[in-house]
């Protein structure tokens, strides 16, 4: 069997800015967590990773859930062709509560 090539995972410029409302002691996960996640079949859905509904927040967009009571949140596309990520957010989910770069998002 052919070994496979990890993606490339690319952010987006406003990535860094969503960081920002996290607590910096979670960054260590949140980075080890996509790129161990995402860099092989980030198209596979697993319990913690999964496409979400039609929305106009994030259109194509699947989601990667982790952390204590899964509470981070980190939105992606991919492109298995040319074997891409592109994180779009990060945010934290407290109860039905999503919050990304300190507003509250509806999705």
């Amino acid at each position: 069997m052919a070994k496979q090539l990890p993606y490339s995972i690319s952010y987006v410029d406003a990535f860094r800015d969503h960081l920002a409302f996290i607590e910096p002691r979670h960054y260590a996960t949140i980075r080890q967590k996509i790129e161990e996640q995402l860099s092989f079949e980030p198209h596979i859905e697993t319990r913690n990773r999964k496409p979400l509904r039609p929305s106009p927040v994030f259109p194509d967009a699947w989601e990667l859930r982790f952390g204590t009571t899964n509470r981070f949140r980190v939105f992606y596309q991919f492109d298995i062709k040319a074997r891409t990520v592109v994180v779009l957010a990060a945010g934290v989910k407290i109860r039905s509560v999503l919050r990304i770069a300190g507003r509250e998002i509806q999705l």
